[in-house]
């Protein structure tokens, strides 16, 4: 049975406790905890931290798991999503360090996942990313390995703003990089966290790799998209995407739900689903994204 929860980005002002006890009062059975570094937000969504990695007392751990336990909340993934393939070398570390203490963290409370992104150097190309990619990933992979932690790959080019420009900031964002991905590193423990919105505004078919990758599904975001053709008419590809497409709730925008769960069944997918709120015109206050939570939790409950 797949189990219906989100992701904590969108309450950021929150503490654990309050936020564990909202999901159980809205009757999600899952979490996925934000554990960015505390301080200052990298861009929209980052920098929340709902679990404060770097300083996880023993104590704090049972802490956690009674909370948790007392609410029947699960804690789906702990996410961490920066940039491990950057091209300053000295923040690249400061990245990979932090995501070693999220997989030690995931280990410490008795989870499954980490969700992350891979990463991309912005100015070269496919290549050279790979053979970076083999470098650095290696040993991440065999530290969570020794952890009995698996990785989730989340699917978003981070190719939105300007400073992300020429090429985005991570390079799993399409089924033939994730073929390449699971050759170079083959290892069972690295794996998807699978967003069918960015697959839809790059135009790539988000219903067959449901199929293709069916082992490889770790953990999946429920976040919609809407393509402004009018707009993309005008700007065209090239464009930065968020001139021709805009996150939506789902249902709000043009996933085929009924389509995409019945997929998920098909490969007998029983993980969590992570409703993920990106939605601008619901952002003007905390009852606003408590609200768009809850008609989430409602639409998607239909097909569960």
């Amino acid at each position: 049975m797949m189990k219906l929860g989100f992701v904590s980005a969108i309450l950021p002002e929150m503490p654990l406790e309050e936020l564990v006890s909202f999901a159980s009062q809205e009757r999600f059975s899952t979490l996925e905890l934000m554990c960015w570094p505390t301080g200052k937000a990298e861009r929209r969504y980052a920098g929340v931290t709902h679990l404060d990695v770097a300083d996880l007392t023993d104590e704090r751990v049972e802490e956690v798991k009674k909370l948790c336990g007392s609410k029947q909340i699960e804690i789906s993934a702990l996410g961490y999503y920066p940039n491990p393939l950057d091209a300053d070398l000295e923040q690249r570390e400061v990245y990979i360090s932090h995501l070693k203490k999220v997989i030690e963290a995931a280990q410490r409370l008795g989870l499954e996942t980490v969700n992350t992104f891979i990463g991309r150097l912005q100015q070269a190309g496919l290549e050279e990313n790979f053979r970076e990619f083999e470098k650095v990933w290696n040993p991440i992979v065999r530290f969570a390995e020794d952890k009995g932690i698996k990785i989730g790959i989340e699917n978003c080019p981070m190719y939105f703003t300007t400073d992300e420009w020429p090429s985005g900031k991570n390079l799993a964002y399409s089924p033939a990089v994730w073929e390449r991905m699971f050759e170079i590193i083959p290892s069972p423990n690295l794996g998807l966290n699978y967003d069918p919105s960015h697959l839809l505004w790059q135009h790539i078919d988000y219903i067959k790799p449901i199929y293709d990758f069916k082992d490889r599904l770790f953990h999946v975001h429920i976040k919609d998209a809407k393509l402004h053709r009018d707009k993309l008419a005008r700007v065209g590809i090239m464009a930065t995407p968020l001139e021709f497409h805009s996150p939506k709730l789902p249902g709000l925008g043009d996933i085929n739900w009924g389509a995409f769960f019945s997929a998920l069944t098909d490969v007998r997918y029983k993980g969590a689903l992570s409703i993920e709120v990106e939605d601008r015109a619901y952002e003007d206050s905390l009852e606003s994204r408590k609200s768009a939570i809850r008609q989430s939790r409602n639409y998607v409950s239909v097909y569960l």
